[in-house]
Parts: structure tokens; sequence; C-alpha cells
């Protein structure tokens, strides 16, 4: 903290405003004022306390005079930057002892040049050093705060159960000891860790949040459906205002300034830009070229490598299990990029950012809920904030990027805008789909739409018998869409973001009247930077994989209502293919058996085997569960389940059971999946990938 800032803190004095407050809040307006190419017009960022300014918001002069009298100044703005202010980067050698080092990495005590935040997290480590009475070597006072939390989160206790176990145990300890006595003593000691969360009410349809401006709303400004629920007759402990639903925040940049805070992290946020790469090879996403395009594009931001690149994922699941209710809760996960992938990819390394809540699927109003994290990544781009760096023992102004979202298909149409069902699902071929509607089956079918991206004199281009039959292919495929072409369409169009007014229907009308895939403006095209991003949403690979493996599986066994071997893909196989020896026998009415599929016999030595499989501890999961022998068929195997008998088992478990030439495309299948996934990727095994699928 600066010596002349010290006024911030002391705002009130016997119920009134201390004067070395208001002699400072004239200096801090005089001081805005003198730099007009920060200002918005004639009014100044408010830096008052409240949750709808910090620094977000302009105003003019009296307002914030006035905001900043009633709410004071927002946390740790000594340095008043965003007003005009330089950073002062304090590099002098710190005064500490770095042989007392906890466990958790944080040095202590406290370095005196580290911000006021980071102060508040090296005095409460303090208390690890602390013993919970003297003599004691096995327990510090934040070890038995940091136990007894976990127990009561893995025993569902109540605070009231809590605060009893805390005065038997300072009871049953020698008379000097320091264990806390109440859940309240806990919250107060772990508070400095700074890591807060913030409970937003939602629209119970998910139309809307009460956040920012629509913060005091007491109704839905969409469906009009009210905030709060009506207190229940005859009640004599009636809670007011509690919300229909509540969706759960947890704010990026307390927990990003941690890593840097930390001795076991801070070098290695670091090792993106000073580790040795290889040309042609990729082990992390440094080597790729969307990371290489990022930097040359955003060369202030490349120029900083403590700066932050994220990643964002999400997908659905049901919190209560299988045999539950239905419910779908939609977390999302943010991943730093900045760590070595040995780290990045750890579960304490994935920080969950928001909660979006059940029982329903939010779907295409996903971005409601994602806009308190959007406007923080907006901040955290232009303004950033002032962090310290614990291995460079100096403070910075760390900023950060969204490179990219991770999703599966599904999901990807929530997140882009891009509708992933009907003909035009493909959002690599957009509106130069090329899909049909099978006419027995009645889905989209996608059969044949490859054969434009093979090399312009294929042999395959003019093969009649093999895929659509009388078909060749001169077309090419459509290039790839730069982020400005895309975002120049969208605008084009005119459609809104689903936080917009009318936004569901106008882009309702243009999504039929148009016949484009888009359903809607993402709120991703807010970010300054998302339009440059040569990359931006991923799918999820384990995804795709485990719904190969299912299908493959499934028809192989020839699983009644999962195989893809059915009488209506035999119909539409007469129809589009020639594929005699598989058409249905006219005199009988029966089809033939596939040669790609296994009789009883076979699928009983196949499941015996199974049943009788064994892995190393922790390679897979006890497959044996998963087979049922009455059947003959397998159920609840999970992604990693999947993932692993694609890749290690397809080409031992049908080697004796399928015809040579159909185990061979099996195996080949399995290996495109195992080079693919590899923990190393290099340039030249893509190309040979690439060469075997042309054969």
């Amino acid at each position: 903290m600066r010596p002349d800032r010290q006024w911030i803190d002391y705002r009130m004095k016997d119920g009134a405003l201390t004067m070395e407050f208001e002699v400072g809040i004239e200096g801090f307006i005089n001081f805005s004022l003198s730099h007009p190419e920060l200002m918005d017009q004639s009014r100044i960022r408010c830096p008052c306390n409240h949750r709808k300014c910090q620094n977000r918001n302009f105003q003019d002069a009296d307002t914030v005079r006035y905001h900043l009298a009633k709410y004071g100044f927002v946390r740790d703005y000594y340095t008043w930057y965003l007003h005009g202010e330089p950073i002062e980067e304090d590099t002098g050698e710190l005064d500490v002892n770095f042989n007392e080092v906890i466990d958790v990495g944080f040095v202590n005590p406290q370095p005196y040049n580290a911000n006021r935040c980071s102060a508040k997290l090296f005095k409460m480590l303090k208390s690890a050093d602390q013993e919970i009475w003297p003599g004691n070597r096995y327990h510090s006072k934040l070890s038995a705060v940091a136990r007894l939390l976990n127990i009561k989160s893995e025993h569902h206790l109540s605070e009231r159960a809590y605060d009893d176990i805390c005065q038997l145990m300072s009871e049953l300890l020698p008379p000097d000891n320091v264990m806390i006595d109440s859940f309240y003593s806990t919250k107060k000691l772990v508070k400095g860790l700074g890591l807060p969360v913030e409970k937003i009410h939602c629209c119970i349809n998910g139309c809307m949040i009460y956040w920012g401006e629509d913060s005091e709303l007491a109704s839905c400004k969409f469906c009009h459906h009210p905030r709060f629920r009506r207190p229940m007759r005859g009640s004599h402990k009636q809670k007011t205002n509690v919300p229909y639903k509540k969706m759960y925040y947890f704010p990026l940049a307390p927990r990003l300034q941690r890593l840097f805070a930390s001795n076991a992290t801070a070098k290695d946020m670091r090792w993106h830009s000073e580790h040795e790469s290889e040309d042609g090879v990729m082990r992390h996403c440094s080597d790729s070229e969307a990371w290489k395009h990022f930097n040359q594009t955003h060369p202030d931001f490349a120029a900083e490598s403590r700066n932050v690149r994220l990643g964002l994922s999400t997908d659905g699941f049901n919190p209560f299990g299988q045999s539950g209710q239905q419910y779908s809760s939609w977390p999302v996960i943010l991943t730093p990029y900045n760590l070595p992938p040995w780290m990045c990819m750890k579960d304490e390394y994935m920080f969950l950012s928001i909660i979006v809540p059940g029982p329903k699927n939010p779907k295409g109003k996903l971005d409601v809920f994602l806009q308190p994290l959007i406007a923080e990544l907006k901040t955290l781009w232009e303004v950033g904030v002032c962090t310290y760096d614990i291995s460079r023992k100096q403070n910075f102004e760390m900023k950060v990027a969204l490179m990219w979202t991770i999703s599966d298909f599904p999901a990807y149409s929530m997140l882009s805008g891009w509708s992933t069902a009907g003909k035009l699902a493909c959002p690599h071929c957009m509106e130069d789909s090329d899909a049909f509607t099978l006419s027995k089956g009645g889905k989209t079918s996608w059969f044949d739409n490859h054969r434009k991206f093979l090399p312009r004199h294929h042999q395959f281009r003019r093969n009649k018998n093999s895929f659509l039959k009388g078909k060749t292919v001169g077309k090419v495929a459509p290039y790839v869409k730069s982020g400005e072409e895309i975002l120049e369409k969208i605008e084009q169009l005119g459609l809104k973001k689903v936080i917009e007014t009318d936004a569901e229907s106008t882009n309702a009308r243009i999504f039929k009247s148009c016949e484009c895939g888009w359903k809607k403006r993402s709120i991703f095209w807010d970010l300054p930077y998302w339009s440059t991003n040569l990359i931006r949403h991923n799918l999820d690979v384990m995804h795709i994989e485990k719904n190969v493996f299912d299908n493959v599986f499934n028809t192989v066994m020839n699983v009644e209502g999962k195989t893809k071997d059915n009488a209506k893909s035999r119909a539409d196989l007469k129809e589009f293919c020639r594929r005699v020896e598989l058409h249905q026998n006219e005199s009988t009415g029966k089809y033939p058996k596939a040669t790609y599929t296994l009789d009883k016999s076979r699928k009983k030595i196949l499941c015996e085997w199974l049943k009788e499989l064994r892995f190393p501890d922790g390679y897979a999961s006890n497959m044996a569960r998963c087979v049922d022998m009455n059947k003959l068929k397998l159920f609840g195997m999970k992604s990693h389940d999947c993932h692993v008998f694609m890749q290690r088992l397809i080409p031992i478990a049908f080697r004796e059971l399928l015809p040579e030439n159909v185990w061979s495309s099996l195996t080949e299948l399995s290996n495109f999946f195992k080079d693919l996934t590899s923990t190393v990727i290099t340039e030249e095994d893509m190309r040979r990938l690439e060469d075997e699928i042309l054969g």
C-alpha cells in the first residue's frame, strides 16, 4: 500500500466521513479529470465498491463523488492505473526467510512488496506454522481447520454440529491451544485465501440472470416470472426474498493470482514461452499454429510471458446419477495453458468457474449464464489486474485471453451459435453441405460427403460403385472461413445475443427465412480478440471416440435397437448403393447376414473373454461388470472404458472372430485414434495418417 493512500481504508469515524477521506476524494476527482484520454466524454470511471460500478461504469464527477462517499473505493485500488496513474513495479529483494516454506508452496512470512490481496494471503498462511498447541508436531491451526472442513463436507454436517465438535475438541486439548471454536471463526480464518464465490439469482426459465444493470429487478424482463418465491402461509419462520433459482460464479482473477503467489507454480506459469520447442513436433498447445498465430496477431500480449491463456470446457451431467431424477447441471471449467502439459491437465489446475443450475438443459440460453465470466475476461484483457509474482519478486499487470472452447457436438451449438441439427449441421461445410434425408430411415445422412476433400485426381472421385451408385464427384471442399468473415456474416444477418430484447423471435425468423445454420450471436464475439483466433471451438475427442466405438461395437455384436444394420438401413442401402449381397431376399423376405456381424456362438466367446479380462490397477475399470451374458452385449461403458477398448482391445478381440478384411479395417480405425490422441504429435505422423486414409 502506498503511504499517501492510507486514507482510502479510513472512510468513516464516529458515523461520519473523515476529513482525510473527503480531501482524498477531491484529489481523486481532479486527478481523473486531468486525464481526458481515459474518460468517456465528460464521464470518468467510477471506482466505488458498489457491485454495479467497480471501475466498470462511467459516471459524471458528482455521481462518482457521491458513490465514493457512500460505498468507498473498490478493494486494493491504491494505484489509480485506470485513471492515468502509472504502475510502479518494485523489484527489490524480499526480506523473507526462504527456509520457511509450507506444503502448499507459499513463502512465509509475507514479502513487503506484495499487493494487498497477496499480503492477506501470506498473513493467513502464517497459521500453517502455528502449532495447535505447543509441542504438537502433527497439526497446525490451518491443517486442523482444513481437516474439519473436509469432514463437514464429506459427512454433510450442519453448522451447529460443526460448532459442537470444535468446542469439544477445544475442551479436550491443553489449555494453551489455539483451536478455533466455531464455524464463524473458521470462515474468518480461511477468508484470507481471497477466493470468493458469487451467488447470482436467475429466472426460473433461464431467460436472464439478475446481475449488473438487472440486479434490482423483481421479475423476469422476458417471461415476467417473479424472482422470489412467495412466503408460505402459516409459517412462523418465514424467509423473505428466496429466489426460485440461483447460479454460482467463481471469479477468475483471484485464483490466477494464487498461481503466481505460490512457489510451486509461479515459475511454471512461464513454461509455455521458456521451454525448448522442436519444429514439426507438438507436445503442448504453445507448439500449435493457433497459438503462434495469436502471438503474431497480438504481439503486446505475447511480449509478457506471464499473461495467462485459457481454455474453456463445459458439458452437462446428472448429479443424482443414472438412478436419480432427471436433472441437467452444467459446470463451466477453465484451464490455464501457461502450465506444462503434466500440470495443466491435473484436477487442481482445472478451475470451476460457473455452475449452471438445472433441472433443464439451458440449450441455446447458455450465454445467459456466461455473462459474468465474459465481462471479467473483457476486463482482464483490456485492463488486467495487478498481480504479485513471487518467482521474480515483483508486481506486474496480468492480462488474460481465452484461446478456445472444448465440448461435445451438441454443446458446440450452444457455445458457437451454429446449429448442429439438420442438413446444415457440419460447421466446416456450412451452407455448402451435401447432406440428404434417407427415404426409409428418415434421418439426415452425410454419406459420401467426404469425397470432395480428396485430391482433384483421386481415383475415388470417379468411382460409381463403392459410394453413391452412379455418382462421381468433381466439386472441391469449401475453404475454412476466418473469424472476421463469420462475424461479418452474423452482423449482416442481424442476429442478436440471447440476452437482448426480442432476440428469440428475431433469431428464429432469420434462421428460417435465410436458410442458414446460425441460430444466435454468441456471447464470445464480445471478446475483442475472439474474431482473430485461428481456432475458436474444439470438439472433445473422447466424446467422438465413445460415439464411434458404441456404433461400431453394437453393429458388430448386432445388438437389437442399437445396431446401425437394421431393416430400414438395408432398404436405404438398396436405394442409394450397389450392395447386392445385402439386399433383401424377395422370396423369403429375410435379409442375409452381413460379414461384419457376429453370430451367437462368437458373441458368447467374446463376452466370456471380456468377463475374464483383467487390467493393471488404475489402467481401466472392471469391464466384467459391463458384460451381460444373457443378452450378449455390453452396458454402462464409461468414456474411458470405450477409449481403452477402442485403442487397445479391438485389434485383439476381433482378430479370430471377423473376416480378415473387416478386422484390418477396424484395426486401422483403432490405430488412427491411438495416433491422434498420443501425447506427442509430429507433422510427419499427421501426413502419414492422411496418406493412409487416402489409400
